[in-house]
């Protein structure tokens, strides 16, 4: 296990805007130099729409993904992958073999609520 990071303060953790997003389309990502998935994440009517690109083909198709609920970090800079210019980044947990397990909440809750 990797040593925590140094210590940051509260205000540091409150710059950090991860949100609740639920995919409403996924497809493959051929392009991408490792395995990973498109996704479009609605995050209400505040912050909207946004993509994004995820490593996540160990444990999900595209067809699972849609309808599932994720947690993102939405103030992050605009990044280009490949073609695909990913506007959030999307949560996740590497599993005992490396492969990507999605955070999200276990129970619905209204698209773009903040983590508190």
């Amino acid at each position: 296990m990797a040593e925590p990071d140094p210590e940051i303060t509260f205000d540091d953790f409150l710059k950090v805007d991860i949100r609740v997003g639920e995919v409403v389309r996924a497809e493959p990502f051929p392009e991408a130099r490792k395995p990973a998935i498109k996704l479009w994440v609605n995050f209400g009517d505040e912050i909207g729409e946004k993509k994004s690109s995820a490593q996540v083909t160990a444990h999900y198709t595209p067809e699972e993904l849609v309808g599932k609920q994720v947690m993102a970090v939405v103030n992050f800079p605009p990044r280009q992958i490949g073609p695909v210019r990913s506007e959030v980044l999307v949560l996740g947990l590497a599993d005992a073999d490396g492969g990507i397990v999605l955070i999200g909440p276990d129970q619905a809750v209204p698209l773009g609520t903040r983590m508190s």
